[in-house]
């Protein structure tokens, strides 16, 4: 619980120390007294508001330290936090303000270590729970009223979310893994029917020989000039065999080269190795004439042998352009082609993926309608309990339930709720923040307040001004709800109400006073019933012998009716 409030240089206060005990404590004192300000200065330290509204005019440092007394769950936290504050006695939180270059910032630090903003605000609701008439834009916040549901349901119904929020991460994983693979798939399967079209066209081609169009590109040239190689081979035939232009034939010039060297061989015998290499060079030359005439027979004009070789030779051609790959090129890819399998792997990881999806989903799905079970099972309890606690605050004719309509499942489960409310006999249920006033409001968010205690977190209440526009009767049943309130917890409550402020534990009266030419305000335990008295006259309208008398009924009251 809060144990302490220390306050330098904030609002309209110079400097301000309290401290606090359990139980109820109210603030009273005149309208703009500066009540509000201290609950301001209480939201600042934990990390909401906006502090730098709070700085003092005229000064340029201002601090708020609030001390707190160790709870479980405070214990806990500071222990997930790594913060090593077993042997402190009480949790020290502070906020200092500071004017710099026209701009003021702000530092938060928990027993001296200097706290981020993420962490106070895990920290904020381990100490305290703020609660206003203006703040039923809480109930239009996204699952805000969820959460009041699940935090009212208890452990039992809190250990059925993370089971919730695994499930579902570990299904949104696989899905994603799963579209992933389908969109992979899909292209796989564009590029498997690509490459099959170019193995197609490639085996059609029938690509045989790395060489081919080497080869058919010398035969081109060889039919193209075939009537000038014939003429060529004529020509060297005759010169070869018959001669030309009344000359001897080159072979009968040989010939009788032949007969010569045998004639000078009988006369030097060492003339035999050149008369070898004579006639080898002769027989080289009768088969080179030998191969020239086969040559020559063998060309042979055909067009049509032509024309069928020049037509492959522009396929191959076109197909080397077209794939920019040279045919030994060509023919390696469509032997890799023929080697690769592009079927069977990735439907075989896609089925596998779409199995395990369909696992994670059923798991979530029945993680999902456990919590859903429980939610229910709250929601009942919650309607009963909070219908008890509106009946008596002048709401005899009030209906309330809790909507639970079926949504898309997420890590929250896969239902919304939705508060409905009718103050009025004949009013249709609807949304409680379509419908409710303000005063209905206030009501309603102290009933919750009340119901949610058992399982909320062990943090301080605040109300301000929660009772404002309420009747007596009402600020009774009011008061009686606070006071069940303090059983349990700290309690702190700005009021107006005489009946309100009658069932304090603690009463702190706030004071505006002139000193030196500035408004500053002061804050004083009212310690004596007489001092109690006197303000719970002046709430009532005004310290009179009636007011008085309806002050000191009012205290008797308190001490003989209500729970201490």
């Amino acid at each position: 619980m809060l144990t302490a409030l220390k306050i330098t240089n904030i609002a309209l206060i110079d400097s301000l120390e309290l401290s606090f005990a359990s139980g109820l404590t109210v603030l009273t004192g005149e309208t703009g007294a500066g009540k509000s300000i201290l609950l301001d200065a209480l939201d600042a330290v934990t990390g909401g508001g906006q502090p730098q509204r709070l700085l003092r005019v005229g000064c340029d440092r201002g601090a708020i330290e609030a001390s707190f007394g160790f709870t479980p769950g405070l214990r806990f936290w500071c222990a997930q936090q790594q913060l090593d504050l077993e042997q402190e006695q009480e949790l020290l939180l502070s906020r200092e303000l500071r004017l710099q270059e026209g701009r003021i910032a702000s530092r938060s630090r928990l027993n001296g270590v200097v706290l981020s903003k993420p962490l106070l605000a895990e920290l904020r609701p381990l100490l305290l729970d703020l609660t206003g008439q203006g703040q039923t834009q809480q109930l239009g916040r996204p699952g805000q009223q969820r959460r009041w549901l699940d935090r009212f349901g208890g452990s039992e119904l809190l250990a059925c979310l993370e089971p919730v929020r695994q499930a579902q991460r570990s299904w949104k994983q696989l899905a994603q893994q799963l579209a992933q693979a389908q969109a992979d798939g899909e292209r796989l399967e564009r590029e498997r029917q690509e490459a099959l079209g170019l193995l197609q066209e490639l085996e059609r081609a029938q690509l045989n020989d790395p060489l081919e169009r080497q080869l058919l590109e010398q035969e081109q040239d060889r039919l193209c000039h075939g009537v000038r190689l014939q003429q060529g081979c004529l020509h060297l035939l005759g010169r070869l065999q018959e001669g030309a232009e009344a000359a001897p034939a080159v072979l009968e010039h040989l010939a009788a080269c032949d007969q010569e060297l045998a004639a000078m061989v009988g006369l030097d015998s060492s003339l035999g190795p050149l008369q070898q290499r004579w006639l080898d060079t002769h027989g080289a030359l009768q088969d080179l004439t030998r191969e020239l005439d086969h040559y020559g027979a063998g060309l042979d004009a055909d067009p049509e042998h032509l024309a069928a070789l020049q037509e492959r030779i522009a396929a191959l051609k076109a197909l080397e352009r077209r794939h920019g790959l040279d045919l030994p090129a060509l023919i390696e890819r469509r032997d890799q082609l023929q080697d690769q399998l592009f079927e069977g792997a990735v439907e075989t990881a896609l089925a596998l993926l779409a199995e395990a999806e369909q696992r994670a989903r059923q798991q979530r799905d029945q993680a999902c309608g456990l919590l859903s079970l429980q939610r229910q099972r709250a929601a009942q309890a919650l309607e009963t309990e909070l219908m008890a606690a509106l009946r008596p605050m002048a709401l005899p004719a009030v209906r309330f339930s809790v909507g639970l309509e079926p949504c898309s499942p997420g890590e929250e489960g896969a239902e919304t709720v939705q508060f409905l409310f009718s103050a009025n006999p004949g009013q249709p249920l609807a949304p409680l923040r379509e419908l409710a006033s303000g005063g209905e409001m206030s009501r309603f968010l102290l009933a919750l307040k009340t119901c949610l205690v058992e399982g909320d977190q062990e943090s301080s209440l605040l109300f301000d001004e929660i009772d404002a526009g309420v009747s007596g009767r009402v600020s009774a049943a009011m008061a009686s709800l606070l006071r069940r309130l303090a059983a349990r917890r700290q309690v702190f409550c700005v009021t107006h109400q005489p009946v309100v402020a009658a069932a304090a534990d603690q009463h702190l009266l706030v004071s505006k006073a002139v000193e030196g030419g500035q408004t500053l305000i002061r804050v004083s335990q009212l310690r004596d019933l007489s001092e109690r008295q006197r303000e719970l006259a002046e709430l009532a309208g005004g310290d009179s012998g009636k007011a008085r008398e309806f002050a000191a009924s009012l205290l008797q009251t308190a001490s003989t009716s209500w729970p201490q």
